[in-house]
């Protein structure tokens, strides 16, 4: 079964590796991490890092949107209730 890390550690373990004169295996034995796993976490940062600053705001326009949606939801489920009852009373 594989390791499983923490994204907090990963970016860590990469961080190090980017802002110090270490190796891949020397930074991958002092966490304790096999060097290829260390590799891939540098390949991810390296090709996904750009997303991270590309998108600024994405996630606060999907919140809102999200929040939106629910409240439309909140009152169709309100709607439904009262012509439930209505239904009911008849």
């Amino acid at each position: 079964m594989p390791k499983k890390y923490s994204p907090k550690l990963k970016f860590q373990v990469v961080k190090e590796l980017l802002e110090s004169d270490k190796s891949v295996s020397q930074v991958a034995r002092a966490y304790d991490v096999h060097p290829n796993t260390v590799r891939n976490w540098e390949e991810t940062f390296n090709e996904k890092g750009p997303e991270l600053f590309e998108k600024d705001g994405t996630v606060a326009e999907y919140e809102k949107k999200i929040s939106r949606l629910e409240r439309m939801i909140g009152k169709k489920e309100v709607e439904l209730i009262d012509r439930i009852k209505d239904v009911a009373e008849e």
